[in-house]
């Protein structure tokens, strides 16, 4: 099976399904490239890297966790090449509760860089982990943006080329986003 059929067949299960809100079905003639990998063995975040290095206009970032460094450093890249780049997090995982100090070092130095970060708290966690890149490709699944995904069972899907799927992730950001507040680091 080809991958434009399979992408075709994922996105068609995921509207039937109810798991992607689209105003309309996304169109037949609108197909979408598909990639998957797994973790331990590093291909999550492998995927998750190629996925910011390839953006060339815009990057949105959902987190729930976020010490990642690799992310960090690649987000940070990605702004100094022109990128333009912003994240937005739950309040409690990356302030309330980091006792190791990790995620707000990794804010930090996203703000430090000139990334705007928000962090969300009028959720009892803002669980949400996706990228949106260029406004047309989307990477979501259960990776965190965390030191220890590289070592769980963690899965990434990127989802390119269907401009309805990806307008539905960017509106899910921007409502989330607005809801939350600018981090500043200390």
């Amino acid at each position: 099976m080809n991958k434009q059929i399979i992408a075709a067949t994922v996105a068609a299960c995921l509207v039937a399904v109810g798991c992607l809100l689209l105003t309309q079905p996304a169109a037949a003639s609108q197909t979408a490239n598909v990639e998957v990998a797994f973790s331990p063995d590093g291909g999550a975040e492998r995927l998750v890297l190629h996925t910011i290095d390839s953006a060339q206009r815009s990057i949105r970032v959902m987190a729930y966790d976020f010490t990642a460094p690799a992310v960090v450093h690649a987000l940070v890249l990605a702004k100094r090449r022109g990128v333009d780049v912003e994240v937005t997090v739950d309040y409690r995982s990356n302030i309330e509760e980091d006792r190791s100090g990790r995620a707000r070092a990794a804010l930090g130095s996203l703000a430090y860089a000139g990334v705007p970060v928000r962090t969300v708290r009028v959720f009892p966690i803002q669980h949400s982990k996706f990228l949106v890149v260029d406004r047309m490709i989307v990477e979501t699944g259960s990776y965190n943006y965390t030191q220890m995904a590289t070592r769980n069972s963690e899965n990434a899907l990127v989802i390119s080329g269907n401009a309805a799927i990806a307008a539905a992730y960017l509106s899910n950001w921007n409502t989330v986003s607005a809801q939350g507040q600018s981090y500043a680091a200390p």
